[in-house]
């Protein structure tokens, strides 16, 4: 698959011609990635765009005491990087590979003569900053409003998928995963993830989670 189809299935750059993806592709340069390598850490001074092509990467906050908590999970055809492209300021949070990863890289200086000429590329930017606006303030509505078992509820809800008469999260998250995308320990995780499994409503087999059936509103 080439570089200009790869770049067409990524949502910041739909509706563009295949001229346009071409002029992109052009000035993206492609990098790997182990699993488990800082990207990005917070406070870099970096001025580049990175387009996901493979892998999964976590978008981390962390505090000084070294709590950390992830504010999302990205896949192949989102991208990170925008804010500090657009603002210049240095960056706001880490990111870090879940897995081997392939990513496209655009420098702020490339993409800003694209950004130029292209208006429908500049809709789906604020596109993409606006969907994850809205993810952020529910993300704040979660931790402001649930108590923990709701907070892993919803985070098992959102990554799981139907599959027949069940749900099943397919990304092989930890519990201690799962700990820092909902601000709680890994202990308290671990208890209402034993709770789930007493109950029957999830099974865990090698590192998959299936949801049997609606968890309970309440812990």
């Amino acid at each position: 698959m080439t570089n200009e189809l790869q770049l067409q299935n990524i949502p910041l750059f739909s509706g563009l011609h295949e001229d346009e993806l071409e002029s992109v592709a052009s000035i993206a340069t492609r990098r790997r990635y182990a699993k488990n390598t800082i990207i990005i850490n917070e406070g870099d001074e970096t001025d580049s765009l990175y387009l996901i092509l493979t892998g999964k990467v976590k978008i981390v906050l962390s505090d000084e005491d070294g709590k950390e908590i992830t504010i999302s999970v990205l896949e192949p055809n989102d991208y990170f990087g925008e804010l500090s492209l657009i603002d210049e300021e240095p960056r706001s949070a880490r990111v870090v590979t879940m897995e081997d990863c392939q990513l496209s890289i655009i420098h702020r200086s490339d993409f800003t003569q694209v950004l130029d000429g292209n208006p429908e590329l500049v809709r789906n930017l604020l596109k993409g900053l606006t969907r994850r606006l809205r993810m952020a303030n529910k993300n704040i509505e979660s931790l402001a409003l649930m108590d923990v078992y709701g907070r892993v509820a919803r985070t098992l809800l959102q990554f799981s998928e139907e599959a027949g008469e069940v749900r099943i999260i397919r990304d092989r998250l930890t519990q201690k995963d799962i700990a820092n995308m909902v601000g709680a320990s890994r202990e308290m995780v671990s208890r209402i993830f034993k709770d789930l499994t007493t109950g029957g409503y999830i099974t865990i087999e090698s590192g998959m989670i299936t949801l049997n059936d609606k968890l309970p509103s309440h812990y």
